[in-house]
């Protein structure tokens, strides 16, 4: 069983927010570091994405980094 990594989503993105998000998403996908990512309500502002994975430290780097690149600190965020 792997680690569980929680992000942190706004629920009102803008369309080039949603595409990148969505691209986040599968990336974390065809990377195989998860096969599904959960999404649930935390409150009236945001989704909480959640998933499995083994590569805990590797795949956080990893959304962090695409956070920066993709500008998307307002957005998403990883929570501890």
């Amino acid at each position: 069983m792997g680690r569980a990594i929680k992000l942190q989503v706004r629920k009102e993105l803008d369309g080039r927010q949603q595409f990148n998000l969505i691209k986040l998403k599968g990336s974390l996908i065809t990377k195989g570091y998860t096969e599904i990512i959960h999404i649930s309500d935390k409150d009236e502002e945001f989704h909480i994405n959640s998933f499995e994975t083994e590569a805990k430290n590797e795949v956080r780097e990893f959304i962090l980094d695409f956070i920066v690149k993709e500008n998307l600190s307002n957005t998403i965020s990883v929570l501890v």
